[in-house]
């Protein structure tokens, strides 16, 4: 199994910035995508960005040009800068980790922007 532990959620103003981390443990071997998800109430979760072993990254259309995945192979975890939040940008964030036998979900961290 692999553990994942997300920090970084909050309450912040519009245009302002936040930054989450997520770390992986437990059986990681070869872990191939690192990405995060959000589920805002009433919708779909939906991917926000990924970034695979080769630093190949996939944003959604929305928070191009403001998010910015990072990972850090040494520890194991993913990180999303998030800058000019927007009030539509308030929703539960969730890390995923994909390894060669795990797709693992966090328990999610909650991002409220308000105007």
């Amino acid at each position: 199994q692999v553990q994942l532990v997300e920090s970084g959620g909050g309450l912040v103003q519009a245009g302002g910035s936040l930054r989450l981390s997520c770390a992986a443990s437990g059986s990681i071997f070869s872990i191939n995508t690192m990405g995060w998800y959000r589920q805002a109430p009433g919708k779909q979760r939906e991917l926000v960005a990924a970034i695979t072993s080769g630093r190949i990254t996939n944003y959604a259309d929305s928070v191009k040009g403001r998010f910015t995945i990072s990972r850090d192979n040494a520890k194991n975890t993913v990180y999303l800068q998030m800058n000019s939040l927007k009030p539509e940008d308030t929703a539960v964030y969730h890390c995923n980790v994909k390894t060669i036998r795990y797709d693992s979900w966090g328990q999610g961290t909650q991002v409220t922007v308000s105007s």
